[in-house]
């Protein structure tokens, strides 16, 4: 994403010493095609791909897998939870803790969205950690109360059949493509810090407009981590 010209690889060393990175074409080549993994990765994670991940977690635990998978959930369900985290660029190494919390709550639910809720729950620390891997405070984009409040109505009232009204929606997308920016230029991380009720509907609804935003919950957030809103939505 970021801008770059072509040399001729005779000018490199003019060029760095002008203060530009230089880098050779395997390298450029190599950067594209682990981003494009790294985004497509909920696509390439199939079946056999899952059964393989849990096939060496029962190396280790074979108790919770043989409850896990067929008994509390069929293994296409496990693999929409991975898919789901996947999707929102998080890790899947966890999957002791990935694997615990789903057959804690599966007899309670076997809602995919639901689960993968919890899961991000448990995920917390390792969330926060893979945004922000040396810091006490999280410098975050915050959303304006009223706007919140606003957004919790418009929710509610989706349910009975009604959409997000498509002034309030251009507003949103608006104002968080703005305030990505403003942390982009201040050299942070693009995350998004909203309320938990709101977290998947902002999730999936920004994933394309703004897809370099990442959006957490106060419910992902670990006790001992302190917050600071360095832009604002609204």
């Amino acid at each position: 994403g970021l801008p770059a010209v072509w040399i001729e690889s005779m000018l490199r060393d003019q060029a760095q010493v002008m203060g530009y990175t230089v880098v050779d074409p395997g390298t450029v080549v190599a950067t594209h095609l682990s981003h494009l993994i790294s985004t497509r990765a909920a696509e390439l994670l199939g079946r056999q791909e899952v059964q393989q991940l849990l096939d060496h977690l029962g190396k280790i635990l074979p108790k919770l897998v043989e409850d896990l998978v067929p008994k509390t959930l069929p293994l296409g369900t496990v693999q929409k939870v991975l898919q789901n985290l996947l999707d929102e660029g998080m890790h899947i190494r966890d999957m002791r803790t990935i694997a615990e919390t789903l057959s804690e709550n599966a007899p309670r639910t076997q809602d995919i969205y639901q689960l993968t809720a919890l899961v991000r729950v448990a995920l917390g620390p390792a969330i926060v950690q893979q945004f922000y891997p040396a810091t006490q405070e999280l410098q975050v984009i915050g959303m304006d109360k009223e706007l919140e409040y606003i957004l919790m109505q418009a929710m509610q009232s989706s349910q009975n059949g009604i959409g997000i009204e498509p002034g309030l929606a251009d507003t949103v997308l608006r104002g968080t493509r703005n305030a990505a920016e403003m942390q982009e230029q201040m050299g942070l991380p693009t995350v998004m810090l909203v309320p938990t009720q709101l977290r998947d509907l902002l999730a999936r609804f920004l994933k394309r407009a703004v897809p370099s935003i990442r959006v957490i919950s106060h419910d992902d957030v670990p006790d001992f981590k302190t917050i600071r809103g360095t832009a604002m939505v609204g």
